[in-house]
């Protein structure tokens, strides 16, 4: 079963509080964001539902190899990847925790150029939320809803205009797959190939086909 790219955001972004921090008059003030990040057993406004069991391992971990390690950055708006680009991280996740179905967390607002820009939003009174980018598998039940089974969260992004958030979410890589080993590898190789087979020249296709399918199922067992 293949995994998807879901993308989510939990809460009105007035439940978002914004935070300034100043220890030292002489050293900039710190910005922080917080509010509630992410929401489990209850059907969103995309009409899938998260499992408390499955969202609250998926926090463990990524606290626990994200977070505290201080490598939990997430980018301005949703990128089409699976991967995080640190040339567009805006904020870093300092804190997350489960509460009730719901899971809150606190983000330091950085100062990289788009951390600037999303400190110069909130300064100008623009509201920005947090919007999750996790990996999952759909299983279909009734009324058209998807359980999200296997979630591995790759970033929480700071969304920079969510007064209609259901119209920003919706359809980012629904129809995109992305096969992938734990650490993420595979998701490289997939779109390789993909790309390899796109750009097949129509002459001797089987030929060709066959060449990048068994180079594919070659790094499966890499």
């Amino acid at each position: 079963m293949s995994f998807r790219l879901l993308v989510e955001t939990p809460a009105p972004e007035e439940q978002f509080e914004y935070i300034v921090e100043e220890k030292n008059p002489k050293e900039p003030s710190k910005l922080y964001i917080s509010g509630p990040y992410m929401m489990c057993e209850t059907v969103n406004k995309n009409l899938r539902k998260y499992s408390k069991d499955d969202m609250t391992r998926e926090v463990n971990r990524y606290v626990k190899e994200m977070v505290q390690p201080k490598r939990a950055m997430g980018e301005l708006n949703h990128p089409t990847s699976a991967e995080v680009n640190l040339e567009r991280a805006c904020h870093m996740v300092t804190e997350l925790r489960m509460q009730d179905n719901f899971v809150y967390g606190k983000s330091q607002v950085l100062s990289t150029p788009m951390g600037l820009l999303v400190r110069s939003l909130i300064n100008d009174g623009a509201r920005v939320g947090m919007s999750s980018r996790a990996l999952g598998k759909l299983v279909e039940e009734k009324n058209g809803i998807n359980l999200v089974q296997d979630m591995r969260l790759i970033a929480i992004d700071c969304v920079a205009d969510p007064s209609c958030p259901k119209a920003f979410v919706n359809g980012i890589l629904e129809s995109k797959e992305f096969v992938l080993k734990a650490d993420g590898s595979l998701e490289e190789h997939f779109n390789r190939f993909e790309k390899a087979i796109s750009d097949l020249p129509r002459k001797d296709m089987a030929h060709y086909l066959k060449e990048q399918i068994m180079t594919f199922f070659k790094t499966l067992g890499n």
